[in-house]
């Protein structure tokens, strides 16, 4: 009995020794006090899977980024710095809001005008009817340019909707394949056909610009409105009269502005017409200001299609003979008139014999 007694309180003895001591390492390995001779090492931030961040995380470090800050790159092409380019954002923005929106407003607007205007008005015809006496009023060469300049707008602008609205109009209407034919087709006509009409702007100008300067007989058309309100009314005129005058400003004016902005997006970062801007930034305007300047003219050249198609009587037949029956001169270019009865007049008397 005294020998198990023995052995059990040595049993008991080294359990409380071993408890002890499993106790006092726990407590030191939970410690986070460093000893007092410790060092502090400065530790670096590794970037990679521990760390994506990376050791240049700073919210205006992002923030720079985000807003078009630019890097240094090893390459040639140092605009490719700018890892994010925010402006595009504002220009797609601007693009299928306010101008796909005001745009459509203005074409919506413009037609609509012309369809009550020509119910209220119908065709304007010459009251004192046909005489059958024909007058020339264009030659060849004038009618070519007219013509050209026409075609070639009529195609840029019929692609140039498409591009801005195809995919709000025709896409749910012909379907992704017929759409994408379409635009690729369309933006080859637009791209090629877009000298033709450089080429159309300079003929006209040439051949127009000298009978397009305004006089004191255009404030009286514009008083009585062209006559185009009332039947009977007849301002005289020249040549030109003041609408026309207007349109041709316009158009002249409009296609040098559509000519620039054309010209930057076909040949994108090497026409410098906006010095201190990025290259990008160029794009951006000059995309905005071609649609723009586009819709403008399309406004105004559809007004000056109606009032020479089914808008006035006889106006067609001068840019397709050249003529125009001598009425239609006489109630709406009077003055002109005047100017071709005298020539005529003085050519006759210096043909007569001397008695």
């Amino acid at each position: 009995m005294g020998l198990q007694k023995l052995v059990t309180a040595l049993f008991l003895f080294a359990l409380i020794i071993v408890s002890a001591a499993s106790f006092t390492n726990s407590a030191q390995a939970q410690s986070v006090r460093p000893p007092s001779n410790a060092v502090n090492q400065p530790t670096e931030e590794q970037a990679g899977t521990s760390n994506t961040l990376g050791t240049e995380s700073q919210s205006e470090y992002w923030r720079k980024l985000r807003y078009g800050a630019q890097g240094k790159v090893s390459i040639p092409d140092s605009k490719l710095g700018v890892l994010v380019q925010s402006e595009g954002w504002d220009w797609m923005q601007v693009r299928n809001g306010p101008l796909k929106t005001y745009g459509g407003f203005a074409l919506a607007i413009i037609i609509a005008m012309l369809t009550f205007f020509f119910l209220y008005r119908g065709q304007i015809k010459v009251e004192s009817g046909m005489s059958g006496t024909k007058i020339l009023r264009f030659g060849k060469l004038a009618r070519y340019g007219h013509w050209l300049n026409a075609i070639a707008f009529v195609l840029l602008a019929l692609t140039g909707l498409n591009m801005l609205y195809g995919r709000t109009v025709l896409l749910p209407l012909i379907g992704p394949d017929g759409f994408s034919t379409i635009t690729i087709i369309g933006k080859f006509v637009h791209n090629w056909g877009a000298f033709a009409f450089i080429l159309g702007i300079v003929w006209i100008f040439v051949a127009f610009v000298g009978k397009n300067f305004l006089s004191k007989d255009d404030f009286g058309w514009v008083m009585k409105a062209g006559g185009m309100l009332k039947k009977g009314v007849h301002p005289p005129a020249k040549f030109f009269n003041f609408g026309e005058k207007v349109v041709f400003w316009i158009s002249i004016l409009g296609g040098i502005g559509i000519i620039v902005t054309g010209l930057a997006l076909l040949f994108p970062y090497q026409l410098e017409f906006m010095p201190g801007e990025l290259a990008v930034h160029k794009m951006q305007f000059a995309s905005l200001w071609h649609s723009i300047i586009g819709l403008g003219l399309t406004v105004v050249i559809i007004g000056h299609i109606y009032i020479g198609t089914i808008g006035m009587e006889g106006s067609l037949s001068s840019m397709t003979n050249g003529y125009v029956d001598r009425n239609w001169a006489k109630e709406h270019h009077s003055l002109w008139l005047e100017e071709l009865d005298e020539k005529a007049s003085s050519k006759s008397v210096s043909k007569e014999p001397a008695e």
